[in-house]
Protein backbone atom coordinates (compact mmCIF):
# COMPACT_ATOMS: atom_id res chain seq x y z
CA UNK A 1 0.00 0.00 0.00
CA UNK A 2 1.16 3.56 -0.75
CA UNK A 3 2.77 5.07 2.37
CA UNK A 4 0.33 8.00 2.11
CA UNK A 5 -2.57 5.66 2.80
CA UNK A 6 -1.38 5.21 6.38
CA UNK A 7 -2.80 8.60 7.27
CA UNK A 8 -6.06 8.46 5.37
CA UNK A 9 -9.03 6.19 4.91
CA UNK A 10 -8.28 3.59 2.23
CA UNK A 11 -11.90 2.56 2.06
CA UNK A 12 -13.04 6.13 1.47
CA UNK A 13 -10.68 6.56 -1.48
CA UNK A 14 -11.65 3.20 -2.90
CA UNK A 15 -15.29 4.27 -2.75
CA UNK A 16 -14.48 7.46 -4.64
CA UNK A 17 -12.83 5.41 -7.35
CA UNK A 18 -16.09 3.55 -7.93
CA UNK A 19 -18.19 6.65 -8.57
CA UNK A 20 -20.15 6.17 -11.85
CA UNK A 21 -18.49 7.98 -14.74
CA UNK A 22 -15.09 8.25 -13.08
CA UNK A 23 -12.25 6.68 -15.05
CA UNK A 24 -10.05 3.89 -13.72
CA UNK A 25 -6.64 4.46 -12.16
CA UNK A 26 -3.97 5.29 -14.72
CA UNK A 27 -6.31 6.95 -17.20
CA UNK A 28 -5.86 10.61 -18.18
CA UNK A 29 -7.46 13.11 -15.81
CA UNK A 30 -10.62 14.84 -17.00
CA UNK A 31 -10.77 18.10 -15.07
CA UNK A 32 -13.28 20.93 -14.96
CA UNK A 33 -12.47 24.39 -13.63
CA UNK A 34 -14.79 26.74 -11.76
CA UNK A 35 -13.45 30.28 -11.95
CA UNK A 36 -11.12 31.19 -14.83
CA UNK A 37 -10.23 34.74 -13.87
CA UNK A 38 -6.73 35.79 -12.88
CA UNK A 39 -5.76 32.81 -10.70
CA UNK A 40 -8.00 30.30 -12.46
CA UNK A 41 -6.50 31.08 -15.86
CA UNK A 42 -3.00 30.51 -14.43
CA UNK A 43 -4.06 27.11 -13.14
CA UNK A 44 -5.68 26.33 -16.51
CA UNK A 45 -2.41 27.20 -18.26
CA UNK A 46 -0.56 24.75 -16.02
CA UNK A 47 -3.10 21.99 -16.60
CA UNK A 48 -2.89 22.51 -20.37
CA UNK A 49 0.88 21.94 -20.17
CA UNK A 50 0.18 18.36 -19.03
CA UNK A 51 -0.48 15.86 -21.81
CA UNK A 52 -2.46 13.51 -19.56
CA UNK A 53 -5.13 16.13 -18.76
CA UNK A 54 -8.27 17.03 -20.67
CA UNK A 55 -10.58 19.97 -19.90
CA UNK A 56 -14.18 19.09 -20.84
CA UNK A 57 -15.85 22.02 -19.04
CA UNK A 58 -15.25 25.51 -17.62
CA UNK A 59 -17.46 27.71 -15.44
CA UNK A 60 -17.35 31.45 -14.81
CA UNK A 61 -20.17 33.97 -14.46
CA UNK A 62 -17.94 36.52 -16.22
CA UNK A 63 -18.52 35.56 -19.86
CA UNK A 64 -15.33 37.31 -20.96
CA UNK A 65 -13.26 35.23 -18.57
CA UNK A 66 -15.11 32.12 -19.73
CA UNK A 67 -14.49 32.87 -23.41
CA UNK A 68 -10.82 33.57 -22.75
CA UNK A 69 -10.51 30.23 -20.93
CA UNK A 70 -12.20 28.35 -23.76
CA UNK A 71 -9.81 30.00 -26.23
CA UNK A 72 -6.81 28.89 -24.16
CA UNK A 73 -8.02 25.29 -24.36
CA UNK A 74 -8.62 25.57 -28.11
CA UNK A 75 -5.14 26.95 -28.67
CA UNK A 76 -3.68 23.95 -26.84
CA UNK A 77 -5.15 21.70 -29.54
CA UNK A 78 -7.89 20.28 -27.33
CA UNK A 79 -11.65 20.37 -28.03
CA UNK A 80 -13.48 23.50 -26.91
CA UNK A 81 -14.78 22.91 -23.36
CA UNK A 82 -18.46 23.45 -22.64
CA UNK A 83 -19.06 26.71 -20.83
CA UNK A 84 -21.24 27.34 -17.77
CA UNK A 85 -22.24 30.92 -16.91
CA UNK A 86 -26.02 31.03 -16.37
CA UNK A 87 -25.88 31.99 -12.71
CA UNK A 88 -23.76 31.87 -9.56
CA UNK A 89 -24.89 28.27 -9.05
CA UNK A 90 -24.19 27.03 -12.57
CA UNK A 91 -21.15 25.26 -11.15
CA UNK A 92 -23.62 22.63 -9.96
CA UNK A 93 -24.41 21.65 -13.56
CA UNK A 94 -20.71 21.37 -14.34
CA UNK A 95 -20.07 19.18 -11.31
CA UNK A 96 -22.92 16.84 -12.25
CA UNK A 97 -21.26 15.86 -15.55
CA UNK A 98 -20.36 12.20 -15.98
CA UNK A 99 -17.21 12.97 -17.97
CA UNK A 100 -15.31 14.68 -15.16
CA UNK A 101 -12.95 13.03 -12.70
CA UNK A 102 -12.08 16.19 -10.80
CA UNK A 103 -12.83 19.89 -10.42
CA UNK A 104 -10.48 22.78 -9.61
CA UNK A 105 -12.09 25.72 -7.77
CA UNK A 106 -10.55 29.20 -8.15
CA UNK A 107 -13.32 31.58 -7.12
CA UNK A 108 -13.79 34.30 -4.45
CA UNK A 109 -13.21 33.02 -0.92
CA UNK A 110 -16.82 32.96 0.26
CA UNK A 111 -17.64 30.37 -2.41
CA UNK A 112 -14.82 27.93 -1.66
CA UNK A 113 -16.55 25.75 0.92
CA UNK A 114 -19.95 25.90 -0.79
CA UNK A 115 -18.50 24.70 -4.08
CA UNK A 116 -16.13 22.15 -2.56
CA UNK A 117 -18.89 20.50 -0.53
CA UNK A 118 -21.08 20.24 -3.62
CA UNK A 119 -18.16 18.85 -5.60
CA UNK A 120 -17.41 16.10 -3.08
CA UNK A 121 -21.09 15.20 -2.93
CA UNK A 122 -21.02 14.93 -6.72
CA UNK A 123 -18.21 12.37 -6.41
CA UNK A 124 -15.46 14.44 -8.03
CA UNK A 125 -11.91 14.77 -6.71
CA UNK A 126 -11.82 18.33 -5.39
CA UNK A 127 -9.02 20.89 -5.55
CA UNK A 128 -9.53 24.39 -4.18
CA UNK A 129 -7.51 27.56 -4.07
CA UNK A 130 -6.62 29.01 -0.66
CA UNK A 131 -8.14 29.28 1.87
CA UNK A 132 -10.23 26.14 2.23
CA UNK A 133 -12.64 27.80 4.67
CA UNK A 134 -13.32 31.05 6.51
CA UNK A 135 -15.12 29.80 9.64
CA UNK A 136 -15.02 26.84 12.00
CA UNK A 137 -18.43 25.77 10.66
CA UNK A 138 -17.06 25.69 7.11
CA UNK A 139 -14.04 23.66 8.27
CA UNK A 140 -16.35 21.10 9.85
CA UNK A 141 -18.55 21.04 6.73
CA UNK A 142 -15.57 20.12 4.58
CA UNK A 143 -14.37 17.42 6.98
CA UNK A 144 -17.83 15.93 7.50
CA UNK A 145 -18.54 15.85 3.75
CA UNK A 146 -15.21 14.21 2.99
CA UNK A 147 -15.72 11.59 5.68
CA UNK A 148 -19.28 10.88 4.54
CA UNK A 149 -18.52 10.66 0.81
CA UNK A 150 -14.95 9.36 0.87
CA UNK A 151 -14.10 11.82 -1.91
CA UNK A 152 -10.58 13.32 -1.69
CA UNK A 153 -10.09 17.08 -1.20
CA UNK A 154 -6.90 19.14 -1.61
CA UNK A 155 -6.24 22.81 -0.96
CA UNK A 156 -3.73 24.12 -3.53
CA UNK A 157 -1.20 25.65 -1.14
CA UNK A 158 1.69 26.21 -3.50
CA UNK A 159 4.24 27.48 -0.95
CA UNK A 160 4.49 23.94 0.46
CA UNK A 161 6.29 23.12 -2.79
CA UNK A 162 8.89 25.89 -2.97
CA UNK A 163 12.35 24.55 -3.72
CA UNK A 164 13.89 26.04 -0.59
CA UNK A 165 11.08 24.83 1.68
CA UNK A 166 11.30 21.26 0.40
CA UNK A 167 15.07 21.26 0.95
CA UNK A 168 14.52 22.45 4.53
CA UNK A 169 12.05 19.60 4.98
CA UNK A 170 14.70 17.11 3.89
CA UNK A 171 17.20 18.63 6.32
CA UNK A 172 14.72 18.36 9.20
CA UNK A 173 13.90 14.75 8.37
CA UNK A 174 17.59 13.90 8.30
CA UNK A 175 18.03 15.36 11.77
CA UNK A 176 20.20 18.40 11.01
CA UNK A 177 18.06 20.76 13.09
CA UNK A 178 17.48 18.30 15.93
CA UNK A 179 14.05 18.21 17.55
CA UNK A 180 11.90 21.09 16.30
CA UNK A 181 10.80 23.63 18.91
CA UNK A 182 9.67 26.83 17.19
CA UNK A 183 8.64 28.32 13.85
CA UNK A 184 8.09 31.88 12.66
CA UNK A 185 6.34 32.50 9.37
CA UNK A 186 4.69 35.43 7.64
CA UNK A 187 2.80 36.64 4.63
CA UNK A 188 4.31 40.09 4.14
CA UNK A 189 3.24 41.56 0.83
CA UNK A 190 1.90 45.02 -0.05
CA UNK A 191 -1.48 43.93 -1.46
CA UNK A 192 -3.61 47.07 -1.21
CA UNK A 193 -3.78 47.06 -5.02
CA UNK A 194 -5.35 43.59 -4.86
CA UNK A 195 -8.32 44.71 -2.76
CA UNK A 196 -9.49 47.67 -4.86
CA UNK A 197 -10.23 48.27 -8.53
CA UNK A 198 -8.54 50.89 -10.70
CA UNK A 199 -11.06 53.52 -9.53
CA UNK A 200 -10.53 52.83 -5.84
CA UNK A 201 -13.68 50.82 -5.11
CA UNK A 202 -13.50 47.51 -3.23
CA UNK A 203 -13.38 44.31 -5.22
CA UNK A 204 -14.78 41.11 -3.66
CA UNK A 205 -11.58 40.75 -1.66
CA UNK A 206 -11.77 44.33 -0.43
CA UNK A 207 -15.17 43.74 1.13
CA UNK A 208 -13.50 41.55 3.75
CA UNK A 209 -11.56 44.58 5.00
CA UNK A 210 -14.79 46.14 6.21
CA UNK A 211 -16.43 43.12 7.81
CA UNK A 212 -13.75 41.41 9.91
CA UNK A 213 -10.40 41.76 11.68
CA UNK A 214 -8.39 38.56 11.42
CA UNK A 215 -5.20 36.93 10.18
CA UNK A 216 -6.72 36.93 6.69
CA UNK A 217 -4.38 34.88 4.51
CA UNK A 218 -2.32 32.52 6.71
CA UNK A 219 -1.90 29.43 4.56
CA UNK A 220 1.05 30.74 2.50
CA UNK A 221 2.87 31.32 5.77
CA UNK A 222 1.91 28.19 7.72
CA UNK A 223 1.89 25.79 4.75
CA UNK A 224 5.57 24.72 4.84
CA UNK A 225 5.48 24.48 8.65
CA UNK A 226 2.82 21.77 8.44
CA UNK A 227 5.40 19.19 7.33
CA UNK A 228 8.36 20.81 9.11
CA UNK A 229 6.57 20.40 12.47
CA UNK A 230 4.57 17.21 11.80
CA UNK A 231 1.31 19.09 12.33
CA UNK A 232 -1.66 16.73 11.96
CA UNK A 233 0.84 13.87 12.22
CA UNK A 234 1.88 13.73 15.88
CA UNK A 235 1.21 17.35 16.81
CA UNK A 236 -1.69 19.78 16.51
CA UNK A 237 -2.71 23.33 17.37
CA UNK A 238 -3.80 23.56 21.02
CA UNK A 239 -4.73 27.24 21.15
CA UNK A 240 -3.87 30.59 19.58
CA UNK A 241 -3.78 34.25 20.57
CA UNK A 242 -3.89 37.07 18.04
CA UNK A 243 -3.28 40.82 18.17
CA UNK A 244 -3.90 43.34 15.38
CA UNK A 245 -2.69 46.90 14.88
CA UNK A 246 -4.75 49.85 13.63
CA UNK A 247 -5.78 49.95 9.93
CA UNK A 248 -3.83 53.10 9.07
CA UNK A 249 -2.31 51.79 5.85
CA UNK A 250 -5.64 51.36 4.06
CA UNK A 251 -6.71 54.96 4.65
CA UNK A 252 -3.29 56.38 3.81
CA UNK A 253 -2.92 54.54 0.52
CA UNK A 254 -6.50 55.18 -0.63
CA UNK A 255 -6.23 58.86 0.25
CA UNK A 256 -2.89 59.16 -1.53
CA UNK A 257 -4.19 57.52 -4.69
CA UNK A 258 -7.73 58.84 -4.93
CA UNK A 259 -7.92 61.87 -2.65
CA UNK A 260 -9.34 62.34 0.88
CA UNK A 261 -12.94 62.71 -0.31
CA UNK A 262 -13.17 59.42 -2.19
CA UNK A 263 -16.02 57.21 -0.86
CA UNK A 264 -13.60 54.37 -0.11
CA UNK A 265 -11.54 56.69 2.13
CA UNK A 266 -14.64 57.50 4.18
CA UNK A 267 -15.49 53.80 4.61
CA UNK A 268 -14.80 52.21 8.01
CA UNK A 269 -12.28 49.36 7.86
CA UNK A 270 -11.90 46.69 10.51
CA UNK A 271 -8.84 44.83 9.21
CA UNK A 272 -5.66 45.78 11.07
CA UNK A 273 -2.45 46.45 9.15
CA UNK A 274 -0.22 44.06 11.11
CA UNK A 275 -1.66 40.88 12.58
CA UNK A 276 0.34 38.55 14.84
CA UNK A 277 -0.94 35.10 15.77
CA UNK A 278 0.92 33.00 18.34
CA UNK A 279 0.07 29.29 18.39
CA UNK A 280 0.91 26.76 21.12
CA UNK A 281 0.83 23.13 20.02
CA UNK A 282 -0.08 20.07 22.04
CA UNK A 283 3.55 18.95 21.91
CA UNK A 284 4.55 22.25 23.50
CA UNK A 285 6.02 23.93 20.42
CA UNK A 286 5.29 27.52 19.38
CA UNK A 287 4.47 29.14 16.05
CA UNK A 288 4.26 32.84 15.18
CA UNK A 289 2.18 33.67 12.09
CA UNK A 290 2.43 37.30 10.92
CA UNK A 291 0.25 39.00 8.31
CA UNK A 292 1.42 42.30 6.80
CA UNK A 293 -0.46 43.15 3.59
CA UNK A 294 -1.54 46.80 3.88
CA UNK A 295 1.64 48.83 4.38
CA UNK A 296 4.44 49.69 1.91
CA UNK A 297 7.06 46.92 1.99
CA UNK A 298 8.95 44.39 -0.16
CA UNK A 299 7.61 40.85 -0.35
CA UNK A 300 8.89 38.59 2.44
CA UNK A 301 7.78 35.32 4.05
CA UNK A 302 10.30 35.41 6.92
CA UNK A 303 10.25 31.66 7.54
CA UNK A 304 12.38 30.56 10.47
CA UNK A 305 12.38 27.01 11.81
CA UNK A 306 14.40 26.26 14.95
CA UNK A 307 15.35 23.02 16.65
CA UNK A 308 17.65 21.76 19.37
CA UNK A 309 20.63 21.57 16.99
CA UNK A 310 20.18 24.70 14.90
CA UNK A 311 17.89 26.77 12.69
CA UNK A 312 17.09 27.88 9.17
CA UNK A 313 16.24 31.50 8.32
CA UNK A 314 14.61 32.44 5.03
CA UNK A 315 15.15 36.11 5.83
CA UNK A 316 18.93 35.59 6.09
CA UNK A 317 18.95 32.82 3.45
CA UNK A 318 21.17 31.01 5.92
CA UNK A 319 21.45 28.25 8.50
CA UNK A 320 23.21 27.78 11.81
CA UNK A 321 23.90 24.14 12.66
CA UNK A 322 25.62 23.12 15.86
CA UNK A 323 28.79 21.14 15.15
CA UNK A 324 28.72 22.01 11.44
CA UNK A 325 28.76 25.81 11.39
CA UNK A 326 32.08 27.38 12.37
CA UNK A 327 31.65 30.05 15.02
CA UNK A 328 28.45 31.73 16.08
CA UNK A 329 27.52 33.10 12.68
CA UNK A 330 25.16 32.36 9.83
CA UNK A 331 26.20 30.00 7.07
CA UNK A 332 24.85 30.44 3.51
CA UNK A 333 21.87 28.21 2.72
CA UNK A 334 22.58 27.67 -1.00
CA UNK A 335 24.97 24.71 -0.58
CA UNK A 336 22.44 23.00 1.69
CA UNK A 337 19.61 23.60 -0.76
CA UNK A 338 21.74 21.93 -3.44
CA UNK A 339 22.75 19.01 -1.24
CA UNK A 340 19.30 18.40 0.23
CA UNK A 341 17.26 19.37 -2.81
CA UNK A 342 13.99 17.48 -3.11
CA UNK A 343 13.46 15.03 -5.94
CA UNK A 344 10.13 16.63 -6.88
CA UNK A 345 12.02 19.55 -8.41
CA UNK A 346 13.65 17.21 -10.89
CA UNK A 347 10.21 16.34 -12.27
CA UNK A 348 9.37 19.86 -13.50
CA UNK A 349 9.55 20.02 -17.33
CA UNK A 350 11.92 22.65 -18.65
CA UNK A 351 9.13 24.21 -20.72
CA UNK A 352 6.56 24.28 -17.91
CA UNK A 353 4.75 27.62 -17.52
CA UNK A 354 5.77 29.23 -14.25
CA UNK A 355 2.47 31.05 -13.59
CA UNK A 356 4.31 33.60 -11.49
CA UNK A 357 5.68 31.37 -8.72
CA UNK A 358 8.66 29.51 -10.12
CA UNK A 359 7.96 25.80 -10.15
CA UNK A 360 5.83 25.67 -7.00
CA UNK A 361 2.58 26.22 -8.88
CA UNK A 362 3.41 23.45 -11.33
CA UNK A 363 4.18 21.00 -8.54
CA UNK A 364 1.06 21.63 -6.48
CA UNK A 365 -1.15 21.21 -9.56
CA UNK A 366 0.82 18.21 -10.80
CA UNK A 367 0.58 16.44 -7.44
CA UNK A 368 -3.20 16.87 -7.52
CA UNK A 369 -3.36 15.53 -11.08
CA UNK A 370 -1.28 12.50 -10.07
CA UNK A 371 -3.70 11.86 -7.23
CA UNK A 372 -6.61 11.94 -9.67
CA UNK A 373 -4.92 9.69 -12.23
CA UNK A 374 -3.71 7.14 -9.67
CA UNK A 375 -6.89 7.30 -7.55
CA UNK A 376 -4.77 7.97 -4.44
CA UNK A 377 -5.20 10.47 -1.59
CA UNK A 378 -3.79 13.94 -2.26
CA UNK A 379 -0.60 15.03 -0.43
CA UNK A 380 -2.43 17.96 1.21
CA UNK A 381 -5.69 16.45 2.41
CA UNK A 382 -8.86 17.89 3.90
CA UNK A 383 -7.47 17.78 7.46
CA UNK A 384 -4.31 19.66 6.47
CA UNK A 385 -6.38 22.16 4.51
CA UNK A 386 -8.79 23.03 7.31
CA UNK A 387 -6.07 23.21 9.98
CA UNK A 388 -4.16 25.77 7.93
CA UNK A 389 -7.34 27.71 7.22
CA UNK A 390 -8.54 27.55 10.84
CA UNK A 391 -6.09 30.35 11.69
CA UNK A 392 -8.62 32.75 10.13
CA UNK A 393 -11.46 32.06 12.61
CA UNK A 394 -9.00 31.43 15.47
CA UNK A 395 -7.53 34.89 14.96
CA UNK A 396 -10.84 36.62 14.36
CA UNK A 397 -12.28 35.30 17.62
CA UNK A 398 -9.12 36.08 19.60
CA UNK A 399 -8.95 39.68 18.35
CA UNK A 400 -12.64 40.19 19.14
CA UNK A 401 -11.98 38.95 22.69
CA UNK A 402 -9.03 41.26 23.35
CA UNK A 403 -6.30 38.84 22.21
CA UNK A 404 -7.65 36.06 24.41
CA UNK A 405 -6.53 32.44 23.84
CA UNK A 406 -8.88 30.46 21.59
CA UNK A 407 -8.79 26.66 21.51
CA UNK A 408 -8.49 25.01 18.12
CA UNK A 409 -11.17 22.42 17.33
CA UNK A 410 -9.82 18.95 16.62
CA UNK A 411 -10.96 18.49 13.04
CA UNK A 412 -9.28 15.05 12.91
CA UNK A 413 -11.28 13.79 15.92
CA UNK A 414 -8.07 12.55 17.52
CA UNK A 415 -6.50 11.00 14.43
CA UNK A 416 -3.61 13.52 14.49
CA UNK A 417 -2.12 11.52 17.37
CA UNK A 418 -1.54 8.43 15.22
CA UNK A 419 -1.36 9.75 11.64
CA UNK A 420 2.09 9.32 10.06
CA UNK A 421 3.97 12.03 8.12
CA UNK A 422 3.66 11.55 4.39
CA UNK A 423 4.02 14.89 2.63
CA UNK A 424 6.98 14.88 0.27
CA UNK A 425 7.84 11.23 0.81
Amino acid sequence: MDVRMDRRSFLGVAAAALVPGVTAAGSPARIGIVGVGNRGSSLLQLLLSMKDVSIPALCDIDVQHLAAGQKMVQQSGRPTPEGYSRSEHDFERLMSRDDLDAVVIATPWEWHTIMAVHCMKAGKFTACEIPAALTFAECWNLVDTHEKTGVPYMMLENWCYREDNLAVLNMIRQGLLGEIVHCHCAYSHDCIFWYFDEKGYPKWSGNFLTRRNANPEPTHAIGPAMSWMDLNCGDYFAYATTTASRPLGIYRELSRRYGPNHPSVKQKYMQGDIVTTVIKTHRGNTIVVNNDMQLPRPYDNRWLIQGTLGLYSHEHNAVYLEGLTKGEKWEPFEPYQTKFGHGLWKTIPADSPEAGHGGADYLVVREFVKSVINRTPPPIDVYDSVLMSSIIPLSQESIAKGSAPVACPDFTRGKWQTRKPSFGL
